[in-house]
């Protein structure tokens, strides 16, 4: 089975729940957003899971609003916690 590998990185509370600021991670191959923040949940099921709850996610730079976007082999995925300001 083909596979690929994105890198995902965590910001703020997401990085002090997965507990590093980046890691690499294997899907099959045709993977969407959601399939990876389902792998997260699976790797990192003590704290990051709660978090993932809220966040939003960056996709090579670009927001994404549609989880159901195919992710490509080196893709980056920003794990974003919602930010205060006004």
């Amino acid at each position: 089975m083909a596979t690929l590998t994105i890198v995902v990185r965590y910001f703020a509370a997401a990085r002090a729940a997965a507990g590093l600021e980046e890691e690499k991670v294997q899907l099959p191959d045709g993977a969407s957003v959601a399939d990876a923040v389902a792998e997260l949940r699976r790797i990192h099921p003590a704290d990051l899971p709660r978090v993932l709850d809220a966040v939003s996610y960056l996709l090579d730079g670009i927001a994404v609003r549609d989880l159901s976007r195919r992710l490509t082999d080196g893709a980056e995925l920003d794990v974003l916690p919602p930010f205060a300001g006004g």
